[in-house]
């Protein structure tokens, strides 16, 4: 009997009828059972140290199956005959609808609005607009496609840049000559020693005067103390949904940026994100008990 370790109470449910053992474990309190027995482990979104140290205690593990599309921070705890899978599109539809909503406050001053109205004041302004506004995209997996999709009747130029460069498609070597002309920029690449840091002094020196960054990456693809020197001196404004350090401490001052507007990594924390991931679990589970290849392997660095 295959026996699965979930982190969700929903991803149980889903499971029901496959004819495997489930047990729910999400880091916290005592394991469900022997460790020594789980075949197939899927651990939390943002999962506790414990429940990735307690794979060295897995000798029949066999699939470490994640909910997230990032893979960076549980690969190191991931034994020696184990497959490591991620979430690959379970998150697309969240991710890109927080990009077009984040893009929106931002070029509409919903923050400042929102402050204005906890003042009690009528804050009447002219505002920016998502029309007309040149959208550079870096990262054209499957987020960068659901989000272009969001944001084409929004009557905006897109142009798209990844690691790879292919039709349609720019190489981040190309970056440099890309970043001046785009009005605001959206970083949607995965987390590897590649991307660390990508977006540098000289990144952000490029970019133009007034334009805005859109994070839903990982924080450490943004040098947080050159972001800081931009948006300190009001030439660049800033939306996260991820920083460096994170969470990001009480007393950091990218909290008081101006023109920074953050939200707590919860680009993919959606319901439609949670009963995607439970399907695509049961999937795997389903291929794995009948032989049949998974999806979503990881095999390089993402």
């Amino acid at each position: 009997m295959t026996t699965v370790w979930v982190a969700r109470p929903e991803i149980v449910v889903e499971l029901d009828g496959l004819g495997v053992t489930v047990a729910l474990y999400d880091g916290t309190g005592e394991p469900p059972g022997p460790p020594e027995t789980v075949d197939f482990y899927v651990p939390g979104l943002l999962p506790a140290r414990e429940s990735l140290k307690i794979m060295s205690r897995m000798p029949a593990l066999r699939v470490v199956q994640l909910q997230s599309a990032g893979v960076d921070h549980v690969r190191p705890f991931v034994p020696p005959g184990a497959v490591l899978c991620n979430a690959k599109g379970a998150h697309d539809a969240g991710t890109a609808e927080w990009c077009v909503g984040a893009i929106i406050a931002s070029q509409r001053d919903f923050p400042e609005f929102a402050a204005a109205q906890r003042d009690g004041r009528w804050a009447y302004h002219q505002t920016g607009t998502l029309a007309d506004s040149r959208i550079l995209i870096v990262g054209a997996g499957s987020i960068g496609h659901a989000l272009e999709r969001r944001l084409e009747p929004f009557e905006v130029e897109i142009t798209r840049a990844a690691r790879t460069a292919r039709p349609g498609v720019h190489g981040i070597a190309e970056l440099p000559d890309l970043l001046p002309d785009a009005d605001i920029v959206v970083l949607l690449v995965p987390s590897t020693q590649e991307t660390k840091g990508l977006v540098d002094r000289d990144f952000l020196a490029r970019m133009k005067d007034g334009a805005l960054l859109v994070n839903a990456a990982r924080g450490t693809v943004v040098d947080t103390g050159a972001l800081l020197a931009e948006t300190g001196k009001g030439r660049l404004r800033a939306v996260l949904d991820v920083t460096d350090p994170e969470p990001l401490p009480p007393d950091h001052p990218l909290w008081r940026a101006p023109g920074v507007f953050i939200t707590p990594h919860v680009a993919g924390s959606t319901p439609a994100s949670t009963r995607r991931v439970a399907r695509l679990v049961r999937a795997q589970v389903a291929r794995y008990i009948s032989g049949e290849p998974l999806v979503n392997v990881i095999s390089g660095s993402y």
